[in-house]
């Protein structure tokens, strides 16, 4: 051991990674049971979660059917949703809802004008209080909502309950490097047994031994130039997944959202669907609509839809945006259900309750990722992925709204079960080996970095965007393959960091991307290329399996 390697190595029974609405609940559902530790690279609201604005889909109304959400969200991920799938998770909607009214989340109720806090006393049969509303690809209102901030309201709930629980650790500034897996005497398969994480504080590596590991580290929209996300969505969770030996899936479907707000000093600002789901009008410059030629639906078409109508006319006209209107709602309705982008958008001059909104597509979900069972089990043994980190096989080839949030929710649900299941006949790993730093030096050339990091996204959203072409493909193919080397070299010479990090996992998933692109040779949901218009009779996923 030389002197500049160290070895502190932390204990913990379920190691969580990622602090957003899957991981809380996780952890919240099972620090009953054992000790757990939740790690975030950032502040602990810098996930989707604390961000998202529309909210979770569940059917509460009496009008409403679970066969019809289910087939909502089978005809929105165009025949690839596994049906099974789909049924186990609407079957479980309610059960969702009265957990997170049961903590106390503060749902917006048919009975006020704001926010009603729901006691924990509240049963199931109260659930006929809140408020509904209708977001694009569902047939009725089932969207439960906290006005226009259900992710912020989630989040804040689930993070006092965890910040309270004398049996879950909360850290912030820990960037996962890579899972820890060991080969156990008589058994066939791999076994998950902690992680590398970077302490930012001391910028030094440090190991974690846990009986389980637990993936909850959202998406990789960062990929692209272009994104309604956080700066931390750079796909850890599938990258490192992948390099422990698990199978991805449908990594081709990256769902651009149609309305993000354009402006030159909004980063990211997404307006949440629920406008259109209220009457919000798609409009070009001239003030013409233009949804109905695209789709019977209109502005409630699903996602895909609407996203690549926007992208035609943009390009057909040569325009910057087009523009979202709400202006015939009353001003008083405006304002008590949107009360988030009403105030944001005045911060950027836009008073949305007589100006229309200049909006542009974005990327905005991964609908794949790891592999998992119901329970959020993943191919490594003792290893979960739940969230947007996994491909469950909910979302099929587009991801209908507020569907998301409920699946963090329901397979973290079961991820609890499987754990609980297990963790009184597993055992500790015996150890795990220090990192080794030996004499690598801190890099004095970040700018290759930042300029690598540039490239990818920007190559990533002109030739993996929303309508994409085999010469594309191809370009980027052969390009994200060289940046990869320079990034593999870089990273074996020098002392890791955050930036560094990141973008060898934002490198790896663009090429998982980019390679489950060129595999489908058809259009279907969010994959649109131009040299295969047509979608096959026969939906099959995309899987691809890592080298041994």
């Amino acid at each position: 051991m030389t002197a500049n390697t160290f070895n502190i190595i932390r204990k913990t029974s379920i190691l969580i990674i990622g602090s957003g609405a899957a991981g809380l609940t996780l952890a919240l559902r099972i620090a009953p049971l054992a000790q757990v530790t939740v790690l975030s690279k950032g502040d602990l609201k810098e996930g989707a979660t604390f961000y998202a604005q529309g909210g979770i889909a569940a059917v509460l109304d009496p009008e409403d059917s679970l066969e019809s959400h289910l087939e909502d969200t089978m005809a929105a991920g165009v025949g690839l949703c596994h049906r099974d799938v789909v049924e186990h998770v609407v079957n479980r909607s309610a059960e969702a809802v009265t957990w997170l009214v049961g903590q106390g989340v503060p749902f917006t109720t048919k009975q006020t004008k704001g926010n009603k806090l729901l006691s924990s006393s509240t049963g199931a049969s109260n659930l006929s209080s809140l408020h509904l509303t209708q977001e694009g690809g569902h047939s009725s209102r089932r969207i439960i909502h906290a006005t226009d901030a259900t992710g912020k309201a989630v989040f804040e709930t689930l993070r006092k309950r965890a910040q309270a629980h004398p049996n879950i650790k909360l850290l912030e500034g820990c960037t996962a490097v890579d899972l820890v897996t060991q080969k156990i005497e008589n058994e066939p398969e791999d076994v998950c047994v902690g992680v590398y994480l970077l302490n930012q504080k001391t910028n030094r590596v440090e190991a974690i031994r846990a009986k389980f590991v637990v993936l909850a580290t959202g998406g990789a929209s960062k990929t692209y130039l272009y994104t309604t996300n956080p700066d931390g969505a750079s796909g850890d969770g599938i990258a490192m997944a992948w390099r422990a030996g698990c199978r991805v899936a449908n990594m081709e479907f990256n769902q651009f959202h149609p309305t993000c707000l354009y402006h030159p000093h909004a980063k990211s600002f997404l307006i949440t669907e629920a406008l259109r789901g209220e009457g919000a009008k798609l409009e070009l410059p001239d003030g013409s609509r233009f949804m109905s030629k695209f789709d019977g639906r209109e502005e409630l078409a699903p996602r895909d839809i609407v996203a690549r109508a926007i992208d035609f006319e943009m390009k057909r006209l040569g325009c910057d945006c087009v523009y979202l209107n709400i202006t015939h709602k009353p001003t008083t309705f405006i304002k008590e259900h949107f009360p988030t982008i009403y105030s944001r958008c005045l911060k950027f001059g836009i008073d949305i309750t007589i100006d229309r909104i200049p909006v542009v597509p974005a990327a905005h979900y991964t609908c794949g990722g790891v592999v998992i069972n119901r329970k959020g089990e993943t191919d490594v043994r003792n290893l979960y992925a739940i969230g947007e980190t996994s491909f469950s096989g909910l979302h099929g080839a587009n991801r209908m709204a507020s569907n998301s949030l409920l699946e963090c929710f329901v397979v973290a649900f079961g991820a609890a079960q499987s754990i609980a299941e297990k963790i009184q006949t597993t055992e500790w790993a015996s150890g795990i080996s220090p990192w080794e730093e030996g004499q690598l030096r801190a890099s004095a050339d970040e700018v290759l970095v930042s300029h690598n990091w540039e490239e990818i996204r920007r190559l990533m959203w002109d030739f993996v965007g929303i309508v994409r072409n085999n010469k594309r493909l191809n370009r980027a193919d052969r390009r994200i393959k060289l940046l990869r080397e320079e990034i593999r070299d870089h990273y074996i010479k020098h002392k890791v960091s955050n930036d560094n990090l990141e973008l060898r996992n934002l490198a790896l998933v663009s090429e998982l991307i980019i390679t489950s692109a060129l595999k489908r040779k058809e259009s279907r949901g969010l994959h649109f290329t131009q040299d295969y218009p047509q979608t096959d009779r026969v939906a099959e996923d995309t899987i691809l399996l890592p080298k041994p």
